[in-house]
């Protein structure tokens, strides 16, 4: 800690000597504890910012291990830099404090609309991202040794005690952000309102308590600097939450190509529904999933024909969809009369919820999920079928294609192996496996996985337009059988592109697309996932 005993006229001069050269001037309670108390918003506001940097980054770029690692990396190493920075502020640490928070509520609340504005229209994300991060981290770092120069003036402690008392406050306070974050913040605000709304909290916290407190100790002058500061900030942060929806609107309507007809953020997803008539004279509807194309409503019908009507020709009474909340597998599956119940499993609510009430997925799933033989489940579909006691006769696997880690393990061994506990006798499951051009090594990863769980595969291929060429795995439980036969039920319903001429054809494979060497995909090394995310990247 600094020593001397010169007053600055710095206009951040609080007016004090450095405390290891007085005792302490203040002795009240009440002011360790407000202390103490902004000790913990500004705790539980950094772990916002970071929690919102990393689901930002998982939205838009995906692969949510790699942002997580940069954000949480950069953020540290900017947090030491931090401390090592502030040393010299100890001297004016009432100042010092509220202007860094200050600066951390205006560049922690606007952080998500810089990144966001930056992928959308600069298409500079992850350079900006480390940028802002870093940012972030050099004034959350900066708030540690002010902080408890700031403690010892209040009470005078042994530095092992004063450090005890700060970190203790500051963990509970982090506990506390990191829970609100998905359980409040994201519900009620969601990321972009949500940051601003923190960077308000952070302001109010960081310069208001603690000029309060010491506000004998600090000149009339810094005081009306740092507060009119603060009220500018205050005021930036809160134009920029008026104008919230129709900056999120513009920027997001820049990633797409068609006119934007829904769009919500979830805690699990963002998810986007365009609609054009540019192109084929009749409405193309078009659901994303984080940016993923999951169908066009112009061809969705030979994805869901190819999924759904070769796993309906044998048994069906009781069938299990996992993934698939749009409901259009569902809408599907109902076209047989003896099929009497379907359960579908999918994580989100936020989807099945708009299969249910938006009129466009209405009128594409003949309200699917109305029907009385339909039970829906907003569930983890791993962790629901390791308690699930029901069993079915044929069972259709609709998930995203497992470029993050939370969908790489829908596509493991551990995922098949729990999946058989679920399935009669000579039950047949089929998998969306993506696509054997652009992906082959990803498409094989997953028969090859399912081959390991003790199965017995039938791989196939048809040519969705909005999609390419996409790739599906016929499985039946059980090891070194024959393959189940490719075929439709004979009392299927009409349909639009299969018949079992199509079928036939569809399991021979080009010599580009055929098996390839790969490895199994597990919990533990989910080679799915290192194989979807090289080969889209290249692609």
């Amino acid at each position: 800690m600094s020593t001397g005993t010169s007053t600055s006229t710095s206009a951040l001069d609080d007016r004090t000597a450095p405390a290891a050269a007085r005792p302490p001037a203040i002795h009240s309670r009440g002011a360790r504890f407000l202390l103490l108390l902004a000790v913990f918003i500004c705790a539980a506001c950094g772990l916002v910012y970071e929690l919102a940097l990393t689901a930002l980054g998982s939205y838009l770029i995906g692969n949510s291990v790699m942002q997580t690692s940069v954000v949480i990396s950069v953020m540290v190493f900017a947090m030491g830099i931090g401390s090592l920075a502030a040393k010299p502020l100890q001297r004016r640490a009432v100042g010092a404090f509220a202007l860094v928070e200050t600066l951390l509520a205006l560049v922690g609340g606007l952080s998500v609309l810089i990144l966001y504005v930056s992928f959308a229209w600069l298409r500079v994300y992850m350079p900006s991202m480390v940028v802002v991060t870093f940012a972030i981290g050099l004034l959350i770092g900066a708030e540690i040794p002010l902080l408890m120069t700031l403690l010892q003036r209040i009470r005078r402690q042994e530095a092992g005690s004063a450090v005890a008392d700060m970190f203790a406050v500051d963990y509970v306070g982090a506990l506390v952000g990191g829970l609100c974050f998905p359980l409040l913040l994201l519900p009620s605000f969601g990321q972009l309102k949500g940051a601003l709304v923190v960077g308000a909290v952070n302001a109010v916290a960081g310069v208001v308590v603690v000029l309060w407190i010491f506000r004998r100790e600090t000149r009339r002058i810094v005081r009306i600097t740092l507060l009119t500061g603060m009220a500018a900030v205050l005021a930036v942060l809160g134009t920029v939450y008026v104008l919230a929806d129709d900056i999120e609107v513009t920027a997001r309507q820049q990633l797409y190509r068609d006119p934007i007809i829904h769009a919500e953020t979830t805690p699990y997803q963002d998810i986007v529904v365009t609609q054009s008539t540019a192109f084929t004279g009749k409405p193309d509807t078009r659901l994303f999933l984080n940016g993923d194309l999951q169908f066009s409503s112009v061809d969705e019908y030979r994805y869901h024909e190819a999924l759904v009507h070769p796993a309906l020709s044998g048994k069906r009474s009781s069938v299990l969809i996992l993934g698939g909340g749009d409901a259009l597998a569902l809408r599907e599956v109902l076209r047989y009369d003896d099929v009497e119940k379907v359960t579908l499993v999918d994580l989100d609510p936020a989807m099945t919820r708009l299969a249910r009430t938006f009129e466009p997925l209405l009128d594409l799933n003949d309200h699917a999920l109305g029907d009385p033989r339909v039970t829906a489940i907003n569930a983890d579909a791993f962790n629901w079928l390791r308690d699930a006691t029901q069993r079915y006769d044929a069972v259709l696997i609709d998930f995203p294609d497992p470029d993050t880690a939370a969908l790489a393990k829908l596509y493991s061994v551990e995922f098949y192996h729990l999946l058989g506990h679920v399935l009669n006798p000579g039950s047949r499951v089929m998998v969306q496996g993506g696509s054997p051009f652009f992906a082959p090594k990803s498409y094989w990863s997953i028969a090859t996985t399912i081959d390991e769980a003790d199965y017995t595969t039938t791989e196939y291929q048809v040519d969705v337009p909005s999609f390419g060429n996409w790739g599906y795995i016929l499985a039946t439980p059980g090891a070194g059988g024959p393959p189940p036969p490719l075929r439709l039920a004979e009392d299927a319903p009409p349909l639009r592109f299969l018949d079992d001429a199509v079928l036939a054809a569809a399991t021979v494979f080009p010599l580009d697309r055929r098996p390839q060497d790969v490895r199994a995909s597990t919990l533990m090394d989910p080679a799915v996932l290192e194989y979807t995310r090289h080969e889209w990247q290249n692609y």
